[in-house]
């Protein structure tokens, strides 16, 4: 596996792992974010500021409104009341496209490529994309064969160069998901929001997918939905834990995993 250029982030950001541990500037603040849909509050009240720099997990049982608060962030629902600020510009009103363009990314739970373009095209239509010329892909293949330098280093880091020329559609599961997470990449965000990055994975999936979650957070910042504790413990520096639409619990894995209320809500009563 060769993941060259973000594990040379990665151990760059190391050295000034000092530098990290003092950004306590939030990059994602929410107040009051509260989403009511017929009566049912799906999302209530809820208080988030995520650390520039960080590894930040939203975790829950079903039903806890993560995905809700996911959809909310990104702007693909508008909260009922309540505010967000993304790198301290209120972002409440804004459009899905108008944040993704300030530098929020998101990966969704269900993978999201083009299923009938190889992974070298995905890879170049998302840094295309990214260049703000959205039509060069219908227009000219010569603007799109100039990124392939730069396509080709980010399918080298998840992985896949040995796939570079194959369809989408004909990847593994966790193939795939390492391909929505280079497209993901490829747009540059200063915050990636990733949506059960493991879900449906093998272990050896899930130890790449982490290993990349882990590269890529030298580069910019990391909010996740996750189930599997073992990742979430691994990986992240702080997590916030909702039920039934609330936040119940926030600090370090050993903070929250020790909270009887985290227990009885998400864990079990009596499992650690």
């Amino acid at each position: 596996m060769r993941i060259c250029t973000l594990y040379a982030r990665a151990e760059a950001a190391e050295t000034i792992a000092g530098e990290k541990a003092v950004a306590d500037d939030p990059i994602l603040v929410t107040e009051d974010l509260t989403k009511e849909f017929a009566g049912f509050l799906a999302v209530r009240s809820v208080n988030l500021s995520v650390r520039r720099g960080s590894i930040h997990a939203l975790i829950g049982p079903n039903g806890a409104g993560k995905t809700t608060c996911f959809n909310l962030l990104t702007k693909f629902l508008s909260p009922t009341r309540g505010r967000i600020f993304f790198a301290g510009q209120d972002i409440t009103a804004l459009r899905p496209a108008d944040v993704a363009r300030l530098g929020l990314g998101r990966s969704f739970q269900i993978s999201a490529v083009f299923p009938h373009l190889t992974v070298l095209e995905n890879v170049r239509i998302a840094l295309q994309r990214r260049r703000g010329h959205s039509f060069d892909f219908w227009r000219s293949k010569r603007v799109l064969r100039a990124l392939d330098d730069q396509a080709e280093a980010l399918i080298a880091d998840v992985g896949l160069a040995p796939y570079l020329g194959s369809l989408a559609a004909e990847l593994p599961y966790g193939r795939k998901r390492a391909l929505e997470f280079a497209t993901t990449l490829a747009l540059g965000p200063e915050l990636l929001l990733l949506d059960e990055p493991t879900a449906g994975m093998g272990r050896e999936d899930i130890v790449r997918i982490s290993a990349l979650i882990r590269a890529a957070s030298a580069s910019c910042t990391v909010l996740m939905v996750e189930h599997n504790l073992s990742v979430v413990a691994d990986l992240c520096d702080r997590i916030t834990v909702l039920t039934r639409g609330r936040v119940l619990a926030e600090g370090d894995y050993p903070t929250v995993s020790a909270d009887p209320a985290v227990r009885e809500a998400y864990l079990g009563t009596g499992h650690a």
